[in-house]
């Protein structure tokens, strides 16, 4: 496997991917023991940042959302999302694929999916237009200035194949001028979006921190979970 690195952006991608029929062979890989946790520490974030940022009639879409464990997370804490992924089985949130009826959604999220796609502008491009969204919130490890060497940086994932492009924050900055749009980056959480009212980067970086993932209980109590409503919608249908 060659890789090859961009000296103006900063991205590291593979060689053209020929392997992916094979490393999706199951669409989560079996190594990723962390899948659970993440996404539990992920929504404890996601609440406290979409509580700051938007309003409760918000509507979210989780894009390559997996088994829908992030999309039944953020609706059992109040949030009406919905689920789409074009190579994985929605387990955990049925009912909650992407509705036709939605005409857009006031932001989509992309955990963990960044780093698994070819083209990353083509990518967002295709994701803001099937959604009708401007703000995009995702996830992905940065490195810093040159190409980590692969004794060092676990986030390569060699043995799954599934990682295929490496971002640094250059990277995101190049992707978000192509777009017109401005980031806001804190660790391995970012978020790129037109929103002319955000706060700031500082309060950007207090949410998805370790205050976003302990006050997300005080938002938690000022909204309504939709987990008996969703409940007894599913069994009036049946």
């Amino acid at each position: 496997m060659e890789y090859f690195y961009c000296s103006n952006c900063g991205l590291l991608q593979t060689e053209t991917p020929y392997w992916l029929e094979e490393a999706y062979s199951s669409a989560i890989a079996k190594a990723d023991t962390g899948l659970l946790s993440r996404n539990i520490a992920i929504s404890k974030k996601l609440v406290s940042l979409l509580s700051i940022y938007f309003d409760k009639q918000a509507k979210y879409l989780d894009v390559a959302g997996g088994y829908g464990t992030l999309t039944r997370l953020m609706r059992d804490a109040g949030f009406d999302f919905y689920w789409q992924d074009i190579y994985c089985n929605n387990i955990l949130s049925p009912g909650f694929e992407k509705p036709d009826d939605v005409d857009a959604f006031s932001a989509i999220t992309a955990f963990e999916v960044l780093e698994h796609v070819v083209n990353p502008i083509e990518f967002l491009e295709s994701a803001f237009r099937d959604a009708n969204s401007s703000t995009i919130i995702f996830s992905t490890e940065l490195f810093s200035e040159t190409p980590p060497l692969p004794e060092d940086w676990w986030y390569y994932q060699f043995a799954t194949g599934q990682h295929i492009s490496f971002y640094q924050r250059t990277t995101l900055e190049f992707i978000a001028q192509k777009l017109s749009l401005k980031l806001y980056s804190n660790k391995n959480i970012h978020m790129l979006t037109n929103k002319q009212s955000m706060l700031g980067s500082r309060l950007f970086d207090l949410m998805t921190g370790k205050i976003g993932g302990i006050s997300n209980f005080l938002f938690r109590r000022m909204r309504k979970s939709y987990t008996l409503e969703d409940h007894r919608v599913f069994m009036s249908n049946h």
